[in-house]
Order: C-alpha cells, then structure tokens, then sequence
C-alpha cells in the first residue's frame, strides 16, 4: 500500500510537490525534459523525508547533506548531485515565497565539486555525412522528413524542443516557425526567450523537400514534423530517428540532437572565432556557457599541431575528464 494514500501529511507535502511541478511547466514553461528531471529529483526528496518521518517544512540543511553524501557514496556523480541540489534549492524557494516554509534548507548545500565534461561534437566530415545521407529503402516521406530535422539541428544548432515546438507558419499560438523567404527560423528557446537563426541552403532546401510530401500525412496538427497519423512527434521519436540515421550512415557513434547543437557551435566557432556572435545563435544567456566551445576548438588546434609538426609526434595529450552522468542526469539541459 502506499503510505503516502493513508498518511495526511505525506498527501500534503505531495500536493506541493504537484503544484510546484505544475508551476515550472505552466508558468515558467521549462522544457519537458527539464521538468521530468525535476520530477525524479523531487521524487529523491519526498522518498528521504518520509525515510525520516519528516514533513517538508521540517527538513534541515544538516538532512539535506546527509542524503546528498549517501548518494555520492551510491555512485552519483557530481554533477547529477549538482542538479538534484538546484530542483530542491528551487521548490524550497518556491514554498517560501508561497509561505509553506520560513526556511530553505538546501541554501548554501554545495556538490563536490568535478571538472565539466566537454561537450561530445562531430567532426566536420560526419556532420556534413550524416545531414546529406540518403536512405534509399526508405519510405520517401520520412526519408525526407528526417533530413529536414537532421538539417536543421545541425544547420541551425536547434534544442530538440525548439525543433518539436516548429510549425509550419506564424500565428498567435506558433511556438516557431521558419520563414522560407527570408531564410529565417524563429523559435522559442529556454526561459521562453525567443530568437531568430539563420538558416542555410541545404536545410531550406530540405525542407522545401518536406513540405512537399508533408500534405500526404496532413492532420489538423499544425506542427512541422509530423508522423503518419498527423500528430506533432515527440522528442523521444526524434532521438530514436536520428540514432537509427546515424547508424545507417555508418558513423562510429550513435549522434543524439544535442551532439549536432555541439557540433554546430565548435564547427562556427572553428571557422569565426567569434564567440559573441556563436553566443546569439546559440541563445546562451551568459557567455561562459559558450566559451566550453573555445576548449572544443583548442582540442582540434592541438590535434593538428600533433599531426603536422615533426617535433610534436612523440608529445603525449591526455584527454579530458569525461565522466557520464549515471542515473538521474543522464542528459542535464544545457543553457
């Protein structure tokens, strides 16, 4: 039986929890997969206090680092502790300015600490591999409508979100749309900020490829990417098609959309250097989220440094931490 359905206090720490979930989503529209990981993360919190016959008000700091040292000795990493600290830290702050609690106990917890994992990207040959690949068993249509998506995650350095969110024309409810004409997308990224990319011949030429065999699925779903039956795909059907295409075109690593974000971002800032302008396309809000890709550039610098100069052949590179995320933050959003 589950005790929170007899116990009064545990079905009102619960409903917080429920209404705090349904805060992020409705009011501060987080991404779907941000608010899932928010959601395992809360799940952490309510299982710990009931361990400890606590109500969520009752919690202390001295709790909160107990459980998190339990699950660091459990094998979490940095990181994903990183990330349950911050969707506690929030609800907390939430049931305070909402008057639940005159505390927040996770204020001033810290993760170990880790080195940040760089960013996993293509190389230049297999971005352009994949994107132009062409399956030609296929069935037509979703053979075009998966170059499409592949174009524009990488042509464009699209979130898997803001690719869903696409329709195929403006209006009042549109999330995004592309403007064929002015070779434009416009697209609503994180913290419902939005911002307009440029998008490059072969994407708009995929999709004008699209668009020609999207009526043959028309629905009353005005999404852009659509299946069979009309209705908007989800961004777990995108990562399942994108993963297949990347096997298909025999690349060595299975490619998720976030990798060919990645790999837009390094391949622009390899060729610009311009890290200000790498930043707006991105939608980053702070330029120190960017500045990873200035690693990534490096890492290739370096490499053909080592490849090219006779007295750098014998010089030894050790590669840098990247240590997975197990568990809850197997794929932590980036800004």
């Amino acid at each position: 039986m589950d005790s929170s359905a007899s116990c009064p206090a545990a079905s009102g720490d619960a409903a917080l929890v429920a209404a705090y979930l349904e805060h992020v989503r409705v009011q501060r529209r987080l991404a779907d997969r941000t608010v899932s990981l928010y959601t395992d993360a809360l799940a952490w919190l309510a299982r710990y206090t009931q361990e400890a016959g606590l109500r969520l008000g009752q919690v202390q700091p001295a709790h909160v680092r107990r459980w998190v040292a339990r699950l660091h000795g459990a094998g979490r990493s940095p990181r994903t502790l990183a990330l349950l600290l911050s969707a506690w830290r929030g609800f907390y702050t939430w049931l305070v300015r909402q008057g639940h609690t005159e505390h927040n106990p996770v204020q001033g917890v810290r993760a170990p600490k880790a080195g940040k994992p760089l960013p996993k990207a293509l190389g230049v040959d297999d971005a352009v591999r994949l994107a132009s690949h062409r399956e030609e068993g296929d069935d037509p249509v979703l053979e075009a409508r998966d170059r499409c998506i592949t174009e524009l995650l990488y042509g464009c350095g699209l979130r898997i979100g803001e690719l869903v969110g696409l329709d195929t024309a403006p209006g009042p409810l549109a999330r995004g749309w592309v403007d064929l004409q002015a070779a434009e997308a416009h697209v609503l990224g994180k913290g419902s900020k939005r911002r307009t990319v440029p998008v490059g011949a072969a994407a708009l030429q995929a999709l004008r490829d699209w668009l020609a065999l999207r009526p043959g699925w028309q629905g009353d779903d005005p999404a852009l990417f659509i299946g069979a039956r009309g209705l908007r795909l989800s961004p777990q059907h995108i990562r399942l098609r994108l993963r297949r295409r990347s096997r298909l075109a025999e690349l060595a690593v299975p490619v998720h959309p976030h990798m060919l974000r990645h790999s837009y971002a390094s391949h622009l800032l390899q060729s610009s250097q311009d890290l200000r302008a790498v930043q707006e396309l991105l939608g980053h809000a702070s330029i120190s989220t960017t500045q990873v890709y200035t690693r990534l550039d490096f890492q290739h610098l370096a490499r053909v440094y080592d490849q090219a100069h006779p007295r750098a052949r014998s010089r030894e590179r050790t590669p840098p931490d990247a240590e997975g995320c197990p568990g809850l933050a197997t794929d932590i959003p980036d800004d």
